[in-house]
């Protein structure tokens, strides 16, 4: 295989592993029941006039699977922080004890289960959507190879060996998938 191939097919592989990347860092904002600093992963707090990650103006504990803790690194951004989380709307209702925030982690209904199932469904469908662009990016370049006189043989291994990376990332999604349906779906 020419060095152009080469090239375009490590790409590939790193561009999908991408998407792997992505969905894993997604499904770690969907909750499945266990209390974890992840699920406050996408608060932010006003801290002095910038967006700021909670992580950095508070210590996130959990003491227990129903319990998250913030220790606030000023005492005057206890309010700030417990506002911050009712506008982040992620579903918990913290309190103020005047030291800490303390927020109870709800346990799951059995509706409430079905749309984190749907919400993983939709998420894990976008990495497929994002592996299927990336083939298509790597068999237009091929293509361009092809026409530029590159062998009609080397292309077509080409886009076999792309079509294998696909099938190989497809694969992986749908076990993520079928992993964290099953984590939510656990009681």
């Amino acid at each position: 295989m020419t060095e152009e191939i080469e090239f375009i097919l490590d790409s590939t592989e790193e561009s999908m592993n991408g998407s792997i990347a992505h969905l894993e860092k997604e499904f770690l904002n969907i909750r499945a029941g266990k209390a974890s600093p992840a699920m406050l992963g996408s608060v932010f707090v006003d801290y002095y006039g910038s967006a700021t990650p909670l992580s950095q103006v508070s210590k996130i504990s959990v003491p227990d699977a129903r319990t998250i803790t913030l220790q606030p690194f000023e005492k005057n951004m206890l309010q700030v922080i417990e506002k911050a989380i009712m506008i982040a709307n992620i579903g918990f209702n913290p309190m103020n004890n005047g030291d800490v925030i303390i927020i109870s982690v709800p346990p799951l209904t059995e509706e409430r289960r079905r749309d984190l199932a749907k919400q993983a469904k939709s998420e894990a469908e976008d990495a497929k959507i994002g592996v299927r662009n990336v083939r298509k990016d790597a068999n237009t370049d091929i293509k361009k190879l092809e026409k530029d006189g590159t062998s009609e043989d080397i292309c077509k291994s080409a886009e076999e060996e792309v079509q294998t990376l696909t099938n190989t990332y497809i694969r992986k999604i749908d076990e993520l998938l079928a992993a964290k349906e099953a984590e939510i779906m656990k009681v």
